[in-house]
């Protein structure tokens, strides 16, 4: 029986939460319907609110002239059939043939300088990824032009440090945790980009020796101002599954910052992502923009491995939220001991600019009071500012999945 099997039974603090279920079966046995759960309905209203300016995407995605509200049903017939050509054709639809030629014509008719060779140009590439181990755990994450290496720089730097010696959720703990978070994104921002831009190889950074002397750059007593700027806020879905033979699979898509750039292809469903927002107009800089270059990419699902096994499959929406939730979850885990559901439920930080340090209500003030003593400036912000986690881990004869309770899914099982 496995350590992390003996601790599940020996505990007793594994939270009990409703279901949020929000699929509904009708009586046809060939057709399902999904209302619109709360989450996701606000989030809608709020797209609305920003993007609502555009005819094509208030026709799309405000069928009744408005956002749907909690318990509606919204049926999107257009964007069924571009689907069901995609799933047809094998994608090719999309790329180059009926759909990429109705994107490119109407990018053509709204000033836009997408064309079908674009399209067709495009190609997936299947990477090896990197690596960071902590505490005896490996966090795989795909490698740049995405963002995961920021959670790999801020382990491998903590690796150097006891966290566990101060207590789960102490300002002292949160306080190094928040720091070499800084130290990641500072060196993430200045040199994640498309590859084949890269000026560093990015080896370089998580060498052991330079993560070290980034470790000593880090003063418990008070808060250092590394610059780095942290991209816009995202709309992100994470979904992860594992079948009876063991088989577990990380998954994550978005169009950034909600319903993406806003701009949607009449007659299709297809709202166009905003990727775009991710790079930089800084002179030289290897994620400066420019044609047939891929962004600093926010969306990163994430691995555990150890001793070359598989233990957890997961990731944590939100943006800039990701890495730095992909780090707690390590953190809270494999420092602290807390099962999968227990460090998804627990209360979170985020790094902003300038020494803001967002939290949530659940840090309790002396620890706030505690951090700004140390020089943060620390702020109180809503749930959905801090993303949302799905895990699942591996036990020996099974699985443990665990969901956030700051998101409208679930963790299930058959």
């Amino acid at each position: 029986m496995s350590p992390f099997r003996s601790w599940m039974m020996e505990r007793t603090d594994w939270p009990v939460r409703p279901s949020s279920a929000v699929n509904v079966w009708n009586t046809s046995p060939s057709k399902r319907l999904t209302i619109v759960p709360p989450i996701v309905a606000a989030s809608w209203s709020g797209a609305v609110q920003s993007l609502g300016g555009s005819a094509d995407f208030r026709s799309a995605f405000t069928p009744n002239g408005r956002a749907p509200r909690v318990r509606e049903t919204f049926v999107f017939e257009a964007q069924a059939r571009s689907l069901e050509r995609i799933a047809a054709t094998n994608g090719e639809a999309f790329y180059r043939g009926d759909l990429a030629e109705a994107i490119a014509a109407h990018a053509r008719d709204t000033g836009g300088v997408m064309t079908e060779q674009d399209l067709a140009a495009h190609q997936a590439d299947w990477v090896k990824p990197i690596q960071q181990t902590y505490r005896g755990f490996t966090l795989h994450e795909i490698p740049p032009n995405g963002q995961g290496i920021a959670a790999l720089l801020m382990l491998g730097m903590l690796e150097n440090l006891d966290i566990s010696c101060h207590a789960v959720d102490s300002a002292a703990s949160i306080h190094l945790q928040l720091e070499a978070m800084k130290l990641a994104f500072a060196d993430g921002h200045r040199y994640v980009s498309d590859p084949n831009a890269r000026d560093i190889e990015y080896s370089q950074l998580l060498d052991s020796s330079y993560l070290a002397e980034r470790s000593k750059k880090i003063d418990l007593s008070r808060a250092n101002t590394p610059a780095f700027g942290t991209p816009g806020p995202g709309e992100t879905v994470y979904l992860t599954a594992a079948d009876d033979s063991g088989m577990m699979i990380s998954f994550i898509q978005s169009n950034y910052m909600g319903f993406g750039s806003g701009v949607v292809v009449p007659d299709t469903g297809i709202s166009l992502q905003n990727r775009g927002a991710g790079f930089t107009l800084e002179e030289g800089h290897p994620n400066r923009a420019d044609g047939g270059k891929r962004p600093y990419h926010t969306i990163i699902p994430a691995f555990i491995t150890r001793d070359g096994q598989p233990v957890m499959s997961y990731g944590v929406m939100g943006g800039p939220m990701q890495p730095q939730g992909h780090a707690q979850m390590m953190i809270r885990m494999f420092d602290y001991g807390q099962n999968p559901q227990a460090a998804c439920d627990a209360p979170r930080w985020q790094v902003f600019p300038g020494n803001v340090v967002g939290v949530e209500a659940g840090v309790s003030p002396g620890v706030m009071d505690d951090l700004r003593a140390r020089g943060h400036d620390v702020q109180t912000m809503p749930p959905a500012r801090f993303g949302g986690g799905q895990l699942i881990y591996k036990l020996d004869d099974g699985y443990c999945g665990a969901s956030d309770w700051r998101k409208d899914g679930q963790a299930a099982g058959c």
